[in-house]
């Protein structure tokens, strides 16, 4: 019986359950461990191929709006309707993200993730050649559904890359990333558009593209553990879009009203929208709750850190979106200064969460997420209120360590709150966790943006009001981030 005892030695500590006896002419093997993270060197180019293309896609998300004017008068269409070949991007981006996620616990992240990255770059073709404005937002919504394949799974392949105990400066790296590709998209727009056209914003992508399918598909990784996702269901996938793109519509049509008096049609229209998706959600929610496996990730929800961690985000993310779109209103408008001076201080915010970053990352095996945080959204909080009780003819050094503070309260922040979403799930639902990241941001960028609208329309912007209410708001939103976050407790959870 020495086999039984063998096989006794390799469980324990496992819930196994009781094991039956065997005759001793079978071979018994030892049960395979589940592998922690890639070794050296596949796993620096599984990263290679995780980072670039995640550079890609958030590059893509706003390369374009630069160019919209040109796209406008190219296609003799009004600015109002060249708006679409940003927001066919993001509805597409949006609505899919869950499902991307779904299928990838399902079929596997890399397959996902690859699949994605090919729709993306099909789609990036297709912009180059559209002979037309709604020919072009067709493409770009192909380009989204691409987008929300890779954005989806992203997270989940770096948590099977690195080793638990190296995944922390991973997510800061990926955090990192997705700072700098964000700032850097403006800037990539303006030198190429200075040299050539707009379809070469798409064509640029291609040779990146390429690199990462073919670096992805020999060194990302597969999934590790069997799936207990069943088949997705066609209306649930339908549910699922219909509920996030009429709130988005909705949150749209509201934020877009940035100054002015209130529209009474605008608002019946805007809040029809938000109440059929309201409406949509509550039917969609209903059945997601009798899955053992939803589509809409309530069971991860009720974990309790995840479900705050998730609440954390997204007010961070809104108070984020509050004060980009808030501040070149309070340096252009305000206070006269060039598009120059008004770049180079919002790029103080940017350059700060990449220091603080990593920094972060290395912070998260030491201390507790929820610690760390919490921490970092007060510093923000504290960050913002100072950017809103400015003096009224402040200098570039007085908005400069002001927006410093607030970019690297954001750093502090970022890192920990992804490692805890992502590994307060089991393995086998890094997938969904992975979405939820990016619906949470979406989400909360969509509530800024609403919030902004409505404090602009009733306070306008020219003499500081508004910004400055926005950026009050903000402050108040990151606190309440803040007692999110360290409602989670200062106890480090196991991995």
């Amino acid at each position: 019986m020495q086999s039984l005892k063998y096989l006794g030695r390799e469980c324990e500590g496992q819930r196994l359950g009781r094991l039956r006896p065997v005759q001793q002419q079978f071979l018994v093997s030892p049960i395979s461990p589940v592998p922690d993270g890639l070794p050296a060197p596949r796993r620096y180019w599984a990263m290679a191929a995780i980072i670039l293309g995640i550079t890609l896609s958030v590059l893509d998300s706003t390369i374009v709006n630069l160019a919209l004017p040109d796209i406008a008068r190219d296609f003799g269409a009004s600015p109002s309707a060249a708006i679409w070949v940003v927001n066919a991007y993001q509805l597409a981006t949006l609505g899919l993200l869950l499902p991307c996620a779904y299928v990838g616990d399902r079929l596997g992240y890399r397959r996902v993730y690859l699949g994605g990255l090919a729709i993306f770059l099909l789609a990036s073709l297709a912009c180059v050649v559209a002979t037309s404005l709604p020919m072009l937002a067709g493409a770009r919504a192909v380009q989204g559904i691409g987008a929300a394949g890779m954005l989806a799974v992203n997270t989940a392949l770096v948590r099977l890359t690195y080793p638990s105990h190296m995944l922390g400066r991973a997510i800061a790296l990926n955090s990192v990333v997705v700072a700098t590709a964000s700032v850097a998209g403006p800037t990539v727009a303006a030198l190429v558009l200075a040299i050539a056209s707009w379809p070469w914003l798409f064509l640029i992508q291609l040779p990146l593209g390429l690199l990462v399918l073919l670096l992805g598909r020999s060194a990302l990784p597969a999934n590790t553990v069997p799936s207990t996702a069943g088949r997705l269901a066609p209306l649930d996938l339908v549910l699922n879009v219909m509920m996030f793109s009429l709130v988005f519509l909705g949150a749209d049509a509201l934020g877009a009203r940035s100054g002015g008096a209130p529209d009474a049609r605008a608002w019946i229209v805007a809040m029809a929208l938000i109440g059929a998706g309201v409406l949509v959600g509550w039917f969609y929610l209903r059945r997601q709750r009798r899955l053992a496996v939803p589509l809409f990730p309530i069971d991860l929800l009720r974990i309790r850190v995840f479900g705050l961690s998730m609440c954390t985000s997204v007010t961070a993310f809104s108070a984020q979106t509050l004060a980009f779109v808030a501040l070149p209103f309070l340096l252009l408008e305000t206070q006269g200064r060039s598009h120059l001076e008004a770049g180079l201080l919002i790029t103080a915010w940017p350059a700060a969460t990449v220091l603080a970053a990593p920094i972060a990352g290395r912070l998260i095996a030491r201390f507790h997420g929820g610690l760390l945080g919490g921490i970092g959204l007060a510093v923000m909080a504290i960050g913002m209120t100072a950017l809103a009780l400015a003096p009224a003819h402040p200098t570039a050094w007085d908005l400069a360590w002001r927006l410093a503070l607030c970019g690297a309260g954001f750093g502090l922040f970022q890192s920990p709150n992804n490692h805890t979403i992502v590994t307060s799930a089991p393995l086998q639902r890094a997938g969904a966790a992975s979405g939820m990241l990016g619906t949470a941001r979406l989400t909360g960028q969509s509530l800024g943006a609403v919030l902004l609208g409505l404090i602009f329309s009733v306070a306008g912007v020219q003499d500081g009001r508004g910004p400055g209410i926005a950026l009050g708001l903000a402050a108040v939103l990151a606190a309440a981030g803040a007692a999110f976050s360290l409602s989670r407790g200062v106890r480090r959870q196991r991995l």
